[in-house]
């Protein structure tokens, strides 16, 4: 799957997403209509239960939606079964979380090779290329030490490595800074920048804090879904 050079790696048009029914009904994501392109750095913003963190689930192919239409590199997502699905988060859509969610007593390239084997990546050249992905996110010393022997940062970084070993089209990162330092924050963010910049890496990226969405060169607000 390759998304043309004129057309967005997500067009997303109408989507709404309605949780309960009746007067339990929750309407968290209301006709919203956006497009990301090829390369862009976009953050998502807003108040808690303003529809970021739906929109987010929808976009990474976590959820689905209520109705509207949602397009990945002209792919239409609603026409896809559960197998599609998986193969479309598992080989081009990639994952950051404020938690880290690395594997505690596996070492750091361990953690980035992991997937590479859900991948089908041999086994011989999977080493290499987690090794790669580490050197590029500047912690080729930490290769073999497990998350505990790492500081939030490290842990972050090693996360993004993991991120990146698959060559996706689109980064996804739910509050990545979330759990670290403003010094810590601040790299990690310049590291997603020269990510974006270098390798045209596209990036969306939700954030409540302004100061993690002033690195972004797009900034959607969401208020009520």
């Amino acid at each position: 799957m390759q998304s043309s050079i004129h057309s967005p790696v997500v067009r997303v048009e109408h989507l709404s997403k309605v949780y309960g029914s009746a007067e339990a009904m929750i309407r968290a994501l209301d006709d919203v209509s956006f497009e990301i392109g090829k390369g862009e750095f976009v953050a998502v913003m807003g108040p808690s239960g303003s529809g970021k963190s739906t929109c987010m689930n929808l976009v990474g192919c976590l959820d689905r939606p209520s109705a509207g239409s949602y397009r990945f590199a002209d792919v239409e997502v609603g026409k896809l079964d559960g197998d599609g699905l998986a193969l479309l988060r598992r080989q081009f859509i990639a994952f950051v979380f404020q938690s880290f969610n690395l594997l505690a007593r596996t070492s750091a390239v361990e953690n980035v090779e992991l997937p590479l084997v859900y991948m089908g990546v041999k086994r011989s050249m999977r080493r290499d290329i987690a090794i790669g992905a580490l050197q590029s996110v500047g912690l080729e010393h930490r290769l073999r030490n497990t998350p505990a022997e790492m500081s939030g940062g490290e842990q972050q970084r090693v996360a993004i490595a993991r991120a990146l070993v698959g060559n996706p089209l689109l980064l996804v990162a739910d509050e990545p800074t979330g759990n670290l330092d403003t010094k810590r924050s601040n790299e990690i963010m310049d590291l997603l920048c020269a990510l974006n910049e270098e390798r045209k890496l596209t990036i969306l990226m939700v954030t409540h804090e302004p100061d993690i969405a002033r690195f972004a060169k797009r900034v959607m607000l969401f208020v009520d879904g």
